[in-house]
């Protein structure tokens, strides 16, 4: 989720952050922001400080003291010593500083989820397919893959959940933004691109009327 108030730069950080495979959510207030974070489950919250209708911090102090875990990113213009200080001490888990640059934000945005899904290994094993969530890198049977954002992010939904029948709505959720359409065919161009990558024998099975499964090693008939 990207919380900021200013149209251009709330794209830049957005579009950064979807080239990098994550799915993005916007809010340009702080109560857009919280509906949309009571009824979802987000990895990483990037809050600008100062919004129209308050400070992320005393939002952010308060979600913390309700129990609330999301690792939170805060983007500001106020670089005091102090300023920084106060942005942790009320639930901040990183503070950038503006001007800042888009792809160090994305990297921070990473390091973030990365720390909030430790329970997850970094690199991700099924059949002769190796997922290294970390590196953002794909090999099979040894050859390292080229993959876009997109590809990466459904192959690593689905090798997360192995033998699991996942919906196109599912991935649509997690690896796309709200603003698509959850009957359009993207997930089926993905996935054909995606198996033309990967090769034979196939490891993405299509699950008739509901979606894929990532299963083991079958060559087709």
């Amino acid at each position: 989720m990207v919380v900021e108030d200013d149209a251009d730069l709330r794209l830049a950080v957005t579009t950064e952050l979807l080239g990098t495979g994550l799915r993005v959510d916007q809010a340009a207030d702080i109560a857009t922001a919280d509906a949309a974070l009571s009824a979802g489950r987000y990895d990483c919250v990037v809050f600008d400080r100062m919004l129209p209708d308050g400070d992320a911090i005393a939002y952010v102090h308060r979600r913390r003291e309700q129990g609330w875990a999301v690792p939170v990113l805060f983007l500001t213009a106020r670089d005091s010593l102090a300023d920084r200080v106060a942005g942790f001490a009320h639930g901040g888990d990183d503070y950038l500083v503006k001007p800042f640059a888009v792809a160090e934000m994305a990297a921070r945005v990473h390091a973030l989820v990365r720390r909030a899904g430790s329970g997850r290994p970094s690199v991700l094993r099924h059949a002769d397919l190796v997922v290294d969530c970390a590196r953002r890198e794909v090999r099979r049977a040894g050859v390292l893959l080229s993959l876009t954002a997109k590809e990466f992010a459904v192959l690593e939904y689905l090798v997360a959940r192995p033998e699991q029948a996942v919906s196109r709505t599912e991935l649509i959720e997690h690896c796309w933004d709200t603003s698509t359409d959850p009957m359009s065919n993207v997930v089926d161009v993905v996935v054909r691109r995606l198996r033309g990558k990967l090769r034979e024998p196939e490891l993405v099975h299509t699950v008739r009327g509901h979606g894929y499964r990532l299963d083991g090693l079958r060559r087709r008939p």
